[in-house]
């Protein structure tokens, strides 16, 4: 099984937003893939996904029903095989809490497309249907990486 953990900064729009579209791309392998989302931060623990994420997630037929913030653990990078982040501040951050990158497991979602990058963020923008494009895009090219291997 390969399991996937998706990270921003606040788990409330980007990260879960990638953890419940990658789920609706594999929902017919479900049980070849784990996938969750975490934090860097912990401003957000607790709370559920942000409306506009979810009104977002919504208009594509899935649900996020059930999901709160939590903050990533170096336990979380041990047992996942992917620690994927949204942006580069998120890949600095994540350092704080897990240390260095020893088994080579971080990388950024949209390194798996074939315009690298950040996930645009929607916190500042206000552009869900952006940052569900890029994520869609990233979430599909990492699923294509994967079942290559």
């Amino acid at each position: 099984m390969t399991k996937i953990l998706f990270v921003c900064h606040g788990n409330i729009c980007r990260s879960p937003m990638a953890e419940f579209i990658m789920k609706k791309l594999v929902a017919d392998r479900s049980e070849q893939f784990h996938i969750e989302s975490r934090a860097t931060s912990t401003e957000e623990l607790g709370n559920p996904v942000y409306p506009p994420a979810r009104r977002k997630l919504s208009e594509h037929g899935i649900s996020c029903n059930g999901k709160y913030a939590q903050r990533i653990t170096r336990k979380d990078y041990e047992s996942f095989d992917y620690v994927i982040c949204m942006d580069g501040r998120n890949l600095h951050n994540i350092s704080y809490v897990i240390g260095e990158d020893d088994e080579g497991k971080l990388s950024r979602l949209m390194d798996y497309t074939d315009t690298p990058g950040d996930v645009a963020d929607p916190w500042y923008t206000d552009d869900f249907e952006t940052t569900y494009r890029d994520i869609l895009r990233g979430c599909e090219g990492l699923l294509k990486k994967l079942t290559k291997l």
